[in-house]
């Protein structure tokens, strides 16, 4: 392997090395880049990209697309590879904020659209639009 090809699996393992010690957590590729960065791990922005995308067609990471305003976000999910990842999304009208949901009942409510309604859910790709509690209690306020 010549030093141009090593410095770019170098580059890839601290990726994959970062996203595991976050796992479960969504991330966007500035996200991973700044936290990549604020370890002194030297990687260009465009790199992170071309390696998440590589990692997202192997299956190790997961992307989400919740809209044209809000930037993808990556988990990684290698440690559960092969299964279906369900994380749905709430986003604030108000604010923007967006909370990853890991939920039981939507699960359940996603079942029932499916058994009931003949419709799967892409739950990487659901989201529910509404206020969060901040937005609801400077509201109140």
């Amino acid at each position: 392997m010549n030093k141009k090809n090593s410095y770019k699996t170098d580059q890839k393992e601290k990726l994959l090395e970062y996203m595991q010690a976050h796992a479960d957590t969504h991330m966007t590729a500035t996200d991973i880049y700044s936290g990549l960065r604020s370890a002194s791990i030297r990687i260009g922005l465009t790199t992170v990209y071309r390696q998440l995308e590589r990692l997202q067609e192997e299956g190790i990471v997961t992307k989400y697309v919740i809209d044209e305003n809000t930037p993808a976000c990556f988990e990684f999910t290698g440690h559960r590879h092969g299964e279906q990842q369900v994380c749905h999304h709430l986003k604030c009208i108000s604010c923007g904020k967006l909370i990853h949901l890991h939920c039981a009942e939507v699960t359940k409510l996603e079942e029932h659209i499916f058994e009931d309604h003949h419709f799967r859910i892409d739950p990487r790709r659901t989201l529910f639009y509404g206020y969060c509690e901040d937005c609801m209690k400077e509201a109140a306020v």
